[in-house]
């Protein structure tokens, strides 16, 4: 397979882009395709030694910015490394494509270029996300502020498939994010939704509060972009206020010190739990091809496994599996 790599998107683009794809290109026998300012990427891939075969580069002269109007990048930034990436990919069904690059503009693109899944009325950003025991998925985190419940069930549907296959979970269950467990609570959106995913062929197990997240059975949670993008930024942000706090505490006094060196092995764990580095991208489902979308602060670290993540996201064939289910749903 090919992997297409937006170099100049992100906020270490294409630093920790690169370092990321070198480290992904030492242990995996795929191709890599860099697009950017070429002279920049040479000069960031003369730091290391890599087998040469597996990564081009295709020189590109423009940047598309987080500032930049999703809209308007496809017409405005022909020429830049998201926009010329997402056409390749177009027209290579063996690829997928990373980017730390804009959000809105790869949503867009993706939308608009590539072209969504028969059937599929809005795509997806879905994360994996610590719960208490192992990992679960949340979406959408940004690419729908507004949803109709048909998106929803949708979603549901389309994250059961990627968790049944990509992420090994035996009949993946599903909850659906409100203010209250019972049936009749929340806004309009989840009122109506919550019958349709009764009626769907998921795992349905109800609403899930916002304080049991972490608690939940649910392996799949769903909402719309403007609501778990709230929680994914909150979780985010609490739990790095919550380590530096904490840190501060524990090297006050000599005391606390030593308790700090006791506690560090169980501390470092419970920190990796909550390290977005750790858990690669998050796959834009519901498009014709895959595409990944790592986080904008991306290290290398954090790449690499994004691109981990676009190998198992075609290794598990995503895309065919979404398209065949809603051609069953059709029928």
């Amino acid at each position: 397979m090919r992997i297409l790599i937006d170099a100049m998107g992100g906020d270490h683009a294409p630093k920790e882009i690169v370092k990321g794809t070198v480290h992904a290109a030492q242990e995996w026998d795929h191709s890599f395709v860099l697009y950017g300012d070429e002279a920049a990427i040479k000069k960031e891939l003369s730091n290391y030694q890599y087998p040469e075969e597996r990564i081009d580069i295709v020189p590109t002269t423009e940047i598309v910015y987080n500032t930049d109007d999703p809209a308007k990048v496809i017409r405005r930034k022909k020429d830049s490394s998201m926009i010329r990436a997402l056409k390749d990919l177009k027209e290579d069904s063996d690829a997928v494509l990373v980017s730390a690059g804009s959000t809105g503009a790869l949503l867009a693109g993706g939308t608009l270029l590539i072209g969504r899944i028969p059937g599929i009325q809005r795509p997806a950003l879905t994360v994996a996300f610590p719960k208490d025991k192992g990992m679960m998925l949340l979406l959408d985190v940004g690419a729908n502020v507004d949803c109709k419940p048909l998106y929803l069930q949708q979603f549901a549907l389309m994250a059961s498939v990627y968790a049944g296959n990509t992420l090994g979970i035996d009949d993946p269950k599903v909850g659906l994010i409100n203010i209250g467990t019972e049936e009749n609570k929340g806004n309009s959106l989840v009122k109506e939704t919550f019958p349709l995913l009764k009626e769907s062929p998921v795992n349905f197990i109800g609403n899930v509060e916002s304080r049991d997240l972490m608690e939940s059975d649910a392996d799949i949670l769903v909402c719309d972009g403007f609501t778990g993008n709230i929680i994914l930024k909150l979780v985010e942000g609490l739990s790095g206020y919550l380590f530096s706090s904490l840190k501060g505490s524990m090297t006050q006094n000599t005391k606390s010190k030593v308790g700090a060196l006791l506690l560090k092995p169980a501390l470092k764990e419970f920190k990796a739990k909550f390290d977005y580095n750790q858990y690669g991208g998050a796959p834009l489902l519901g498009i014709k091809s895959g595409v990944i979308k790592a986080h904008g602060s991306s290290n290398h670290v954090a790449f690499y496994h994004a691109l981990r993540q676009a190998v198992l996201f075609h290794e598990n064939k995503v895309i065919e599996k979404i398209s065949d289910l809603t051609k069953k749903e059709k029928e």
